[in-house]
């Protein structure tokens, strides 16, 4: 039987216009360091693969500021807004991004390998559903050493189709396990649409299968999207077991730098504009009298400078000497 969902009208956030200038200033510091990411890539200071969340801010700003420190995050390889969000220093996320050893992997792991302990952000996993397992077991960890922690785990629609997305929702929903799943449906896995891969397109009846209860989120406000995650926190830490989030959005750019973007129409794109989630914050905010002029200029500047420094930041870093590429991939204890 399928437990019941929390009270819909409990775990509000408090909206007072401190917090609703937070969530914008937050947003606004994600799309920046990306869209300089972007030019950085372009410029050839940035190397690899590179997937950027622009579009889909809302969502993780909405599910993180939820969370406690001691919780768990877990993403995929475009992650760069949820360890920013999470408190990672955007100087070590762009360091990282750099390959430079003030990195926060050291430079090992790059855009699409984002770790760090401190904030219990454990990935950056470029394996499309690598994550759900990895999320399942540190939740199974946290209830076996008595913790009492959430662990919110990101991943895109293109995971649905993947055998470890059903087997992690059945063992979690069987052991009860404290799993916040949230799927940022942005309707394309890569270069397929979610229509030509899944007979069945709403995605949150496929966790109700596994008896979580899930629901529907408009993924492109934030306001939406923390209003859900405080309802199934609750839920989560009240011990009745694991609750799903689809959370529909969209990516206004290509799935990586290298894609060509062949596979949906212009006007589809400008479309889904429309929805901006920074836009329609600051939009609703003007409408309210919430947000100012010299509010707006004062989160711009702030983000730009924050960039800025972390731009400053990874130049000056330095590259791994060639003698040391072999730590940490070969033990350094000598055998018996």
């Amino acid at each position: 039987m399928t437990a019941a969902a929390p009270d819909t009208h409990a775990q509000k956030p408090h909206l007072t216009r401190e917090h609703l200038l937070h969530l914008l200033r937050q947003m606004i510091r994600v799309r920046r360091f990306e869209e300089r990411c972007v030019e950085l890539y372009q410029q050839e200071k940035i190397r690899g693969f590179l997937h950027v969340y622009i579009g889909e801010e809302a969502v993780a700003v909405g599910v993180l500021e939820t969370l406690e420190a001691a919780d768990t995050v877990v993403a995929t390889y475009r992650e760069h807004g949820h360890a920013i969000i999470r408190g990672v220093p955007m100087d070590a996320v762009m360091a990282e991004m750099y390959g430079k050893v003030e990195g926060c992997c050291l430079g090992r792991g790059g855009s699409m390998h984002l770790f760090d302990a401190g904030t219990r952000f454990y990935g950056g996993n470029a394996i499309v559903a690598g994550g759900l397992p990895l999320a399942v077991g540190l939740a199974l960890a946290d209830r076996m050493a008595g913790r009492h922690q959430v662990t919110a785990c990101f991943f895109g629609d293109g995971a649905v189709a993947e055998g470890e997305f059903h087997e992690s929702l059945n063992l979690a929903e069987l052991w009860r396990l404290p799993v916040l799943f949230i799927c940022e449906n942005n309707l394309y896995a890569m270069g397929t649409s979610l229509e030509r891969s899944q007979s069945q397109t709403d995605i949150h009846l496929k966790a109700q299968s596994y008896n979580l209860p899930a629901e529907v989120v408009d993924g492109m406000d934030v306001v939406a999207v923390e209003a859900a995650a405080r309802r199934a926190g609750a839920f989560i830490r009240s011990g009745q077991g694991p609750y799903f989030l689809e959370c529909r959005t969209y990516r206004f750019r290509a799935h990586s730098m290298f894609d060509p973007q062949l596979y949906r129409d212009k006007a589809e794109v400008e479309t889904w504009r429309k929805h901006d989630p920074i836009d329609r914050l600051t939009g609703w905010l003007r409408e309210t009298g919430t947000l100012h002029d010299v509010d707006l200029l004062a989160i711009e500047s702030d983000a730009t400078m924050e960039v800025d420094k972390s731009v400053a930041f990874a130049e000056a870093g330095h590259w791994e000497p060639l003698e040391q590429l072999t730590r940490h991939v070969y033990t350094e204890r000598a055998l018996p």
